[in-house]
């Protein structure tokens, strides 16, 4: 039996209840529903027009409903009155297949008949800046090497609290929080879990970031990369694949300590890394934090290559301990549902085909990169990341071509609305409608 929202209301006294959802562009949309009227939207829904969000709709589709899932309510910690929901998109009593934790819950579903589960952590980054976007809200932090600066994250100690002290109140198991390597990022960890969990979470995370900002008179961004110079907003992945509670990515004998299945599942991650970049790093701006120049620490901290190592963060998958492995590719835009189908799907290719991701590169690749020309690189913008999603079978098959089609279609819309203006180019300041339509991502 599932949980009984309106009991649950009663119980801990919430007196509205935010019932959300992600569409494809990963904006996180909401309906703000009194807990008197919370049985009623627990069975049936609550009613959104498709086509004011980025979904590909028309004005004359249907009513579409986000049906709360329960398993995912979060009291606000810092407003208790209120319950946040995530929910399942359907429309003329049918699944959207094109919304995102659909398409996130049809890979785990497919993981699943394999008697397999995904767990993933996803590793945050963000900048405090001005309210206009124009500058770091800190003017003291400017250090060459930022990075673990203590004074400049102490002088953010009463944000930074707050938000770590509420990921402890939801039993997040928060460990470790710090000033990231630009001035003003910074980033907060917490423990790994069931892949649809984690991405349930990733949404909220983003979400508690910005609001408990404003509360301390700042803006938080997630943008890929708001300032040329600084290093840009990535969103590491840490991945492992369990069946209940043995980890089958776990090999002891192995020199990495990972299994033929994880090598597997690697295979299949850098046999579709191309297209995947077009979920991964979903902006205009994305591209400015891939194959970007140095920046003013001395390393951009992001992949140009689609390579693999052990314990070393210059190339796109690290395998930093036995048994799990990061990604290293995802920036700051990515969608947290998207982020998670796309490594699953990816993935399942890999464990179905028995692909070989090949041998380890255990070299500095940001100096080093010349010596492996064979090596496939990743888009130089986001017209060759759609171009490559467009053209890629495994994705379709995945998916749904239908699904495919839908979000590209989105994405060209947003590219030429880009260019009407703009051109781009990396080495040029960031633009005015980037900071417009990415600084809130």
């Amino acid at each position: 039996m599932p949980k009984n929202l309106s009991k649950l209301a009663k119980a801990k006294k919430i007196k509205y209840f935010l019932i959300s959802f992600v569409d494809l562009f990963g904006v996180l949309r909401s309906k703000l529903v009194p807990a008197q009227a919370i049985a009623e939207m627990q069975k049936n829904g609550a009613g959104f027009a498709g086509f004011a969000t980025w979904l590909d709709m028309t004005p004359a589709d249907s009513d579409m409903f986000g049906v709360p899932d329960p398993d995912s309510l979060i009291q606000l910690p810092w407003n208790k009155e209120i319950g946040w929901l995530a929910s399942d998109l359907y429309m003329d009593g049918k699944p959207v297949k094109a919304s995102p934790r659909i398409m996130l819950k049809e890979q785990i579903k497919k993981m699943s008949q394999k008697k397999l589960q995904m767990k993933s952590g996803v590793e945050c980054e963000y900048f405090l800046i001005s309210e206009d976007g124009h500058s770091l809200a800190d003017k003291r932090d400017i250090q060459s090497k930022p990075c673990y600066d203590q004074s400049a994250l102490m002088r953010r100690y009463d944000l930074i609290k707050e938000i770590c002290n509420c990921m402890l109140e939801m039993g997040w198991k928060p460990y470790q929080n710090d000033h990231e390597d630009a001035n003003g990022q910074f980033e907060m960890n917490w423990d790994y879990s069931d892949s649809l969990i984690t991405a349930d979470r990733h949404v909220f995370f983003k979400f508690m970031v910005k609001s408990l900002a404003e509360k301390h008179g700042l803006r938080a961004t997630f943008m890929p990369k708001p300032f040329g110079n600084l290093t840009g907003n990535g969103c590491h992945a840490h991945i492992s694949v369990w069946n209940g509670k043995i980890n089958k990515f776990l090999d002891n004998k192995d020199k990495l300590g990972l299994s033929k299945l994880a090598y597997n599942f690697l295979g299949g991650i850098m046999n579709n890394t191309q297209a995947l970049s077009a979920f991964f790093n979903p902006t205009i701006n994305s591209y400015r934090r891939i194959n970007a120049p140095p920046t003013k620490s001395g390393a951009t901290w992001s992949p140009s290559s689609i390579s693999y190592t052990g314990n070393n963060r210059t190339h796109m998958i690290r395998i930093p301990d036995k048994g799990r492995f990061e990604l290293r590719l995802m920036d700051g835009s990515a969608n947290p549902y998207l982020l998670q189908a796309g490594i699953v799907a990816a993935g399942l290719e890999g464990i179905n085909k028995k692909l070989n991701p090949g041998k380890p590169l255990h070299c500095n690749m940001y100096e080093d990169y010349k010596k492996y020309p064979k090596l496939k690189k990743l888009p130089n913008d986001i017209n060759q990341a759609i171009n490559m999603l467009k053209n890629s079978k495994s994705l379709s098959n995945a998916f749904g071509s239908n699904v495919i089609r839908s979000y590209i279609k989105l994405k060209d819309s947003e590219i030429k609305n880009f260019k009407a203006k703009n051109i781009f180019n990396k080495r040029k300041p960031v633009s005015q409608w980037e900071k417009d339509n990415t600084l809130d991502c």
